[in-house]
């Protein structure tokens, strides 16, 4: 392994970033993506015709963030918002049919979910609803017949970058829908909840989500919204890091829709005053401190059901906490360096959650056993899954058959230590080199080195 002086360490951490920083002015324009100016001009149609609007998010960090954004841009409009986050036990994920149950409007709006759904499209067509989805993940062979999909992953999207998560695709949109209506609404002023949902989604922090994330971290320091303060007042630093983020906030608020109802995160996102904001992040928190049990001994079980010879982890369990199973793959992935799917079963249907690592896309080796499942949706990194109980040996068969043809290499995990670092090279200048290219994060990993002939002092 090479030895590294700052000079090297300067050059090899700027290899990681193909073009110059971009500025937020530089942000390619949101009309490029495909059915966004469609999609912005029905909105604000419907709002000039004051037609009841709906709209459906999703129970992680990033649903929650884009329905949050959502909430605050539609109060300061203002028009009314009727907003439905569909409960991970009640109602699955998802614009679904059982959540449809409960609309009653003329345009139904999805953010970070909705490119797989085609039988809610189908109810919206019987109904005479227009529906338009916004969403980032990995669209299948056949598209819903939605009035219009916003999905920067639609192979005929021409904008110029793909790895965005559903609060930036939503974010985007209702820049457009500002212009077509002419408001002066401030679209920085959203950047705080727009880089946790960035962070929390593991999106590569490169191009325009490097320029988002620093951004947003500083409006996150400023920001007047109540759940913003609550924030900072719970870190208590003066500068707050994409770490922060990812290991001590974003895990609070996921833990909402992972246990009980999503809800409540979105409340405290969209809180107007500092005391609901701070009973909702309390909440979050025993939420969190269950989660963390629950978790602790599902990974346990799990840890004794795993096949450490396969190329891809597959255990399932009856009475695992559907909540807590994306998680439990994650630390079998940091376990035994290879992607995992952690399912639970009930009543006969295991439902679960993927995990990958290094260059292995996860979602496409699922995709060739596709016809093994009810249904599966996700990224190159992670992805969620549903089969018959009976299905899942010969599923896991399948997907190891699938990954048995890959190369050895695409296993390897992408963080490791860039090199050896001298001594003589920790130093006060060695600290501001690091912090220049900060945020750190998926694509950008912090740096880590090997020291030669250190005494651990006690």
């Amino acid at each position: 392994m090479k030895t590294l002086n700052k000079q090297e360490l300067y050059n090899t951490l700027s290899s990681r970033f193909k073009d110059e920083e971009k500025k937020l002015s530089q942000i390619p324009n949101p009309a490029l993506l495909q059915d966004a100016s469609k999609s912005a001009t029905r909105i604000s149609n419907a709002i000039t015709n004051k037609e009841k609007i709906t709209l459906v998010g999703d129970y992680d960090v990033d649903g929650v963030s884009s329905s949050a954004i959502m909430v605050d841009f539609f109060r300061q409009i203002p028009y009314p918002l009727e907003v439905i986050i569909p409960n991970r036990f009640k109602d699955g994920y998802g614009v679904s049919p059982s959540v449809l149950q409960r609309v009653d409007a003329e345009l139904v709006i999805t953010v970070d979910n909705g490119i797989s759904a085609i039988e809610a499209a189908k109810i919206c067509k019987e109904k005479g609803i227009d529906l338009i989805i916004t969403d980032h993940h990995t669209p299948s062979k056949f598209l819903p017949d939605a009035y219009a999909i916003v999905d920067p992953k639609l192979q005929t999207c021409k904008y110029p970058f793909k790895e965005i998560c559903g609060a930036q695709v939503a974010w985007l949109l209702l820049a457009l829908v500002k212009k077509e209506l002419h408001l002066d609404i401030d679209m920085k002023q959203f950047l705080d909840i727009l880089a946790i949902a960035i962070i929390a989604d593991i999106m590569p922090l490169v191009d325009i989500n490097r320029t988002l994330v620093k951004e947003g971290l500083k409006v996150l320091m400023n920001s007047s919204r109540p759940s913003s303060i609550i924030i900072r007042d719970f870190l208590n630093k003066s500068w707050i890091s994409s770490e922060d983020i990812a290991f001590m906030i974003a895990p609070r608020i996921n833990s909402a829709g992972r246990l009980e109802d999503a809800s409540i995160a979105l409340e405290f996102f969209t809180a107007i005053d500092t005391n609901k904001a701070y009973k909702q992040f309390e909440l979050l928190g025993k939420l969190n401190d269950l989660r963390k049990e629950t978790e602790a001994q599902t990974t346990k079980e799990a840890m004794l059901s795993v096949d450490a010879t396969a190329n891809i982890i597959v255990v399932a369990n009856e009475g695992w906490h559907e909540g807590v199973v994306g998680i439990v793959a994650a630390r079998l992935v940091d376990r035994f360096g290879k992607p995992a799917i952690v399912l639970s079963i009930k009543d006969g249907v295991a439902k679960g959650s993927a995990r990958s690592i290094g260059d292995v896309s996860i979602y496409e080796l699922i995709k060739e056993s596709e016809h093994l499942l009810s249904k599966f949706g996700g990224h190159k990194m992670a992805a969620g899954l549903g089969l018959n109980e009976k299905d899942i040996s010969a599923f896991r068969d399948a997907i190891n058959q699938s990954a048995s043809k890959l190369n050895p290499n695409d296993f390897l995990p992408k963080e490791d230590a860039l090199g050896i670092l001298s001594t003589d090279e920790i130093d006060l200048e060695l600290l501001d080199l690091l912090q220049e290219f900060e945020p750190y994060g998926e694509a950008n990993p912090r740096p880590s080195f090997y020291y030669k002939m250190l005494r651990l002092l006690v």
